[in-house]
């Protein structure tokens, strides 16, 4: 309900005679705050769950959006995901097993070399003691050995490197990267659950303002719910027995063709729903009416708008 029929009320109880003098109760309508329901991104209606009229709890399906972009995006994040980890684990961990193998097979032969160009310059400086062998011979076994340990010390050195983890700073960045892929990751699955809208409150479907196969925009309602329990008597009374009402007390509220309901007072307006002079005579004082708010215990079949009286 909006003001328009608040001052309406307001007014009808304005100009009834005396304004107060004899009443069998005041006069009001049922009202209830509505939950509307909105995606929070646009997209094409791919099925709505629920019907108008129908009973609903907290939690079950409204309606889904289609979610094909948001399936791949999400593909798409899990998979730089994988290769940032991937990178990150290689950095952590050196070089693979296998490639280290190889390295290490060549250390064993040049290792064997080495052992064989000492055995040679070791013979070779025998001979040439015993003047059977030239000199230039053991310079050419000591060249050959000194070879071989450069050899040995260069695949001893790559072994090293090899089993190494990355530097500081490249596994920083190679974790960073990880941080930042799975960011993105929960990014995309959160785009893709907010394509499935779900009730926030127990109630019933009010109003189901799209249909499956429109296009809905981000922040538009698509239902609107009438929440369990919302239902409220709003009522208006005169000035003189304003004072009469507080917050809590219990009134009864009926119908036509209802039973008389109880209610409890849980809203009174500070300000009177007409506009009277800025000094308040006796007279005008009469005149004034203040609206007033009760939930209903027990509202059964009713709706909103329904006019009600409310007594105490």
């Amino acid at each position: 309900m909006n003001e328009f029929f608040a001052g309406l009320f307001a007014v009808m109880m304005s100009i009834l005679p005396g304004g107060t003098a004899e009443h069998v109760g005041y006069s009001g309508y049922l009202e209830a705050d509505y939950v509307y329901v909105a995606p929070v991104s646009a997209g094409r209606i791919a099925d709505i769950a629920v019907t108008e009229g129908q009973t609903i709890a907290a939690g079950d399906t409204l309606f889904a959006l289609d979610d094909a972009q948001q399936q791949a995006l999400l593909t798409a994040a899990r998979a730089r995901v994988d290769s940032a980890r991937a990178t990150l684990d290689n950095l952590v961990t050196g070089s693979r097993v296998q490639e280290i193998d190889v390295i290490r097979a060549s250390l064993n032969k040049a290792q064997s070399d080495l052992a064989l160009a000492q055995s040679n310059l070791a013979r070779s400086e025998k001979l040439l003691a015993a003047g059977t062998v030239p000199e230039v011979r053991v310079e050419q076994d000591r060249a050959a050995l000194a070879s071989a340990q450069a050899q040995v010390d260069q695949l001893t050195a790559q072994v090293d490197v090899a089993e190494l983890p990355a530097r500081n700073a490249q596994q920083v960045a190679a974790e960073a990267n990880v941080a930042a892929a799975e960011a993105d990751a929960t990014r995309a699955a959160l785009d893709l659950d907010d394509r499935l809208t779900l009730a926030p409150v127990a109630g019933t479907v009010d109003r189901l303002f799209y249909s499956a196969g429109e296009m809905a925009a981000a922040g538009t309602p698509v239902v609107s719910i009438l929440p369990a329990g919302a239902l409220k008597a709003r009522f208006f009374v005169p000035e003189a027995d304003r004072a009469a009402l507080a917050m809590g007390d219990v009134v009864q509220v009926g119908c036509d063709g209802c039973s008389p309901m109880s209610a409890k007072v849980t809203w009174l307006a500070s300000e009177p729903q007409t506009t009277p002079p800025v000094i308040y005579s006796r007279e005008e004082r009469g005149r004034l009416v203040y609206m007033i708010e009760a939930e209903l215990d027990a509202p059964g079949t009713l709706r909103p708008g329904q006019p009600v009286t409310v007594s105490r």
